[in-house]
């Protein structure tokens, strides 16, 4: 049975580790005040259901089942990015797992587990050991130039007008009316740490609007 205390401490443990993971790992990357308020909430209300339910001595698969369920809910707006997603998952499991630990007094087993946690989301968000490429979506006017034999030349062009190391094209819809073509261009980015939704960013290129 847990006393007042000891969930006191609990939470506390709890909410210092999720706060370090939200506002020094996830924060710094990608500033969204309401996926912060989403992870701290259900991060602190999970902690304390969980608690409850280890106390009453309820069955701890009913309390993993109830926030599988809260794991896939999709709110009513945009559907959230696979990272925002994957946060929100850990923040959920991390409760869960602080509870469990707490209950059974493994209070070394808890901190080697929720470091470990720490040090490998901070690891991946920093690309430690991986390269990343970034791409864009354009809208191509010189039409041209996307026969195989102009490749280089595509290239250099692309290179030119966005200023990016471009390092290879992807030619998508092609449409002779209106003599254009839809590009998928990779380049290395200047900062290589953090994960980037793919389709989260496009240059558009309009000719006659540049006009």
């Amino acid at each position: 049975m847990l006393t007042s205390i000891n969930l006191l401490v609990g939470f506390a443990a709890n909410l210092v580790i999720a706060l370090v993971i939200v506002r020094f790992i996830y924060y710094p990357v990608k500033q969204n005040k309401n996926y912060v308020f989403t992870f701290l909430a259900f991060n602190t209300i999970i902690f304390f259901v969980m608690s409850l339910l280890s106390s009453i001595e309820l069955s701890v698969g009913a309390g993993f089942g109830l926030f599988a369920i809260f794991s896939v809910l999709r709110y009513r707006t945009n559907p959230m990015p696979p990272r925002d997603m994957t946060y929100l998952f850990i923040l959920i499991g991390l409760p869960v797992l602080n509870s469990g630990l707490l209950n059974s007094s493994g209070w070394d087993s808890l901190v080697v587990a929720n470091v470990a946690i720490i040090g490998v989301l901070y690891v991946l968000e920093q690309g430690w050991g991986f390269h990343y490429e970034q791409s864009q979506r354009i809208s191509y006017e010189r039409i041209e130039l996307i026969r195989p034999e102009n490749y280089e030349l595509l290239l250099a062009d692309l290179r030119e007008r966005t200023g990016l190391p471009i390092k290879r094209v992807e030619i998508g819809h092609i449409n002779f009316l209106k003599d254009s073509a839809d590009l998928k261009i990779y380049y290395d980015g200047a900062a290589q740490h953090g994960w980037e939704d793919d389709a989260g960013v496009y240059l558009i290129y309009d000719e006659d609007s540049a006009e």
